[in-house]
């Protein structure tokens, strides 16, 4: 792979060790309320239309029942109480239970089809994610850490989980509640109700503290998340290496300083929140206690009557608590709308290396004996600094080609731009006379079998990694290619065999044991094409000798191209290219290249020597 892009991890880094916040689009809120934003998220919404539909013909529904249980008891007052009238008392009473039991029966539809809805949508956007995420070329993840795209789909997703399951419909349950109080109020007794709603400019300047430091503070513990996602990523994957350079002291500080700054900024939230609550209550109780001052007087000067004052203080009660909740779902607003512009952002990438709208030719017609050429290739992984420059040579249909160089000659960007991990700068890649880019990607790369020096095991069993989900591998096929490669053997020392569960990256297994299992996973598709990159570097020579027994029935009547960093893993090729600073320098059989006494010679020779002082201590 090419030099990947610097990014700000260092800057990021420095924060976390200063204790600061860091500094990083994972903690920009923007705006509030984003109606371009809130459209394409209503997209998500729209295909389940008609359960929330009803979703909030409930909460109308709810709404209004709630406001009947504060005037039943005011009539009760008035007309059956104070006046010793019994009579009706009983319907009332059962007209109030009714109401209870609507309620609740509305109160169980919404929140339930509303839960069911809000992840159902959840379920829709990940995988919109996840299917985007697969497109998205190479280049995409040099550039992005893995623990920022883990954030994307885990931590900004159930942002929105909260904004869909509960968000926008309890906003909208707390409008109906504050309007319908407002209005009964004011018919009921236009003079007590403005004793009642005298305390909403003090509310106002609550309200307005408190969402102006918790979004702040909701800021500072996105941004902290962030960082702990991201380094905990880095830091568990690379555990071996912490360990074998004895860092743990060193990163379990940094980590210490990640989360007293995700702790802080959690307890300064809880500050707010604190505060912010018992203020609403106390304003709540004040309202109550003018309207008992004022509405009391005029209950004994007769010109309001008991059950009304009654009925006034228990919908100020109901009053106080919307608001509140509107509050809180003003930040929910705001953190969904912060995550769906990274969401959106992420969704929006361009993918770069895509298969053409129409492939030239046919995905059926794809049966070609494979005849690969390189047209004066030139590549960048960033700006001007070519990696591969001028690069042309052919690859004939069953020719057994080697690539070989020093670190850094553009080896590895050879076989990136051929399976269209990159797109070349200039230039041009062919099979069969038709240029890669106008051939889809799937039928592009089902030709080619591709072995890493580093091969990457999944979760599953020992058949899953070799077969990778391909329905036209046989069982009969996995133990074929297993047989082939000599990974039977340790298979069958496994407690299950080809049944035996993977660790996550084939962590139980040895290199070599891995490095057997992915030559088993190449042999079992069967691919027109086999590459080879640094395939045996990390295999002991034993294991090496029963591979290259195994190569050469594979790659018999198949095209192979292997980069190799010892070169007596080449030397039996039709022909080996000798890479140096990017460009091609010389081609020719292992005895061709000898004979030249060039760049290949010396590579030999320096090679050979290493040997030699590596026999002689």
């Amino acid at each position: 792979m090419g030099p990947v892009p610097p990014g700000p991890r260092s800057d990021r880094e420095a924060a976390g060790v200063r204790g600061e916040a860091p500094s990083d689009y994972d903690d920009v809120l923007g705006k509030a309320y984003d109606a371009r934003l809130m459209r394409r998220l209503l997209g998500f919404m729209r295909p389940h239309r008609v359960a929330i539909g009803w979703t909030l013909v409930a909460v109308i529904g709810l709404s209004a029942l709630q406001l009947a249980p504060p005037y039943l008891t005011k009539v009760a007052i008035d007309a059956h109480i104070i006046t010793g009238e019994l009579d009706g008392l009983d319907t009332l009473a059962l007209l109030f239970l009714g109401v209870l039991v609507v309620s609740y029966v509305l109160e169980y539809a919404q929140t339930y089809t509303l839960q069911v809805t809000g992840q159902r949508i959840i379920f829709d956007l990940r995988m919109r994610i996840q299917e985007h995420l697969q497109r998205l070329d190479v280049a995409f993840y040099d550039r992005n850490p893995v623990g920022r795209l883990m954030t994307r789909v885990t931590t900004d997703v159930d942002a929105l989980n909260d904004l869909f399951a509960s968000g926008v419909v309890s906003a909208f349950r707390d409008i109906f509640m504050l309007g319908g109080i407002a209005i009964v109020l004011v018919v009921m007794d236009w003079r007590l109700a403005i004793v009642a709603l005298s305390v909403l400019p003090l509310i106002a300047l609550v309200t307005q503290w408190f969402r102006r430091n918790a979004r702040h503070s909701y800021r500072q513990v996105r941004g902290w998340i962030a960082q702990i996602n991201a380094f905990l990523q880095e830091n568990i994957t690379g555990m071996a290496t912490v360990q074998l350079f004895r860092r743990e002291a060193r990163h379990f500080d940094r980590f210490d300083a990640i989360n007293q700054g995700h702790r802080d900024a959690n307890l300064a939230s809880i500050f707010y929140y604190a505060v912010f609550y018992p203020a609403i209550e106390v304003l709540g109780a004040l309202a109550i206690a003018a309207i008992i001052w004022f509405g009391g007087g005029w209950t004994l000067q007769g010109t309001l009557e008991l059950g009304s004052l009654v009925a006034f203080v228990l919908y100020s009660q109901r009053f106080f608590r919307p608001i509140s909740d509107l509050s809180e779902k003003f930040n929910l607003l705001q953190a969904a709308m912060a995550s769906s512009e990274r969401i959106f952002a992420l969704l929006d990438t361009p993918v770069s290396v895509e298969s053409p709208r129409t492939s030239v030719p046919p995905v059926s017609t794809l049966t070609g004996p494979g005849h690969i050429r390189f047209e004066h290739v030139w590549f960048a992984y960033r700006d001007d600094q070519y990696v591969l420059e001028d690069v042309t040579f052919d690859v004939a249909p069953g020719q057994r080609v080697g690539v070989v160089g020093a670190s850094g000659a553009g080896k590895t960007t050879l076989i990136n731009l051929l399976m269209r991990f990159y797109d070349v700068t200039r230039g041009r890649i062919t099979i069969d006379g038709v240029d890669i880019r106008e051939v889809s990607l799937t039928a592009l790369r089902s030709r080619f079998g591709l072995v890493l020096q580093d091969g990457y095991l999944f979760s599953g069993t020992v058949a899953d990694n070799i077969r990778l989900g391909s329905d036209a591998i046989s069982d009969a096929d996995v133990r074929r290619a297993a047989s082939a490669v000599h990974a039977d053997r340790f298979i069958a020392s496994l407690p299950d065999g080809f049944d035996s569960a993977v660790a996550e990256r084939g962590a139980t297994f040895s290199v070599g044991q891995r490095q057997l299992l992915s030559f088993a996973r190449a042999l079992a598709h069967q691919p027109l094409v086999l590459i080879l990159d640094e395939a045996t570097s990390s295999i002991d020579t034993d294991t090496e000798l029963l591979i290259q027994d195994a190569l050469r029935v594979l790659m018999s009547g198949r095209t192979t191209i292997a980069i190799a960093h010892r070169l007596s893993t080449v030397q039996g090729m039709d022909a080996i290219l000798v890479f140096h600073k990017g460009r091609l320098r010389e081609t020719g059989s292992h005895q061709e290249l000898l004979a030249k006494r060039g760049l290949y010679f010396t590579l030999y020779q320096l090679q050979y020597r290493d040997q030699e002082a590596a026999f002689a201590r």
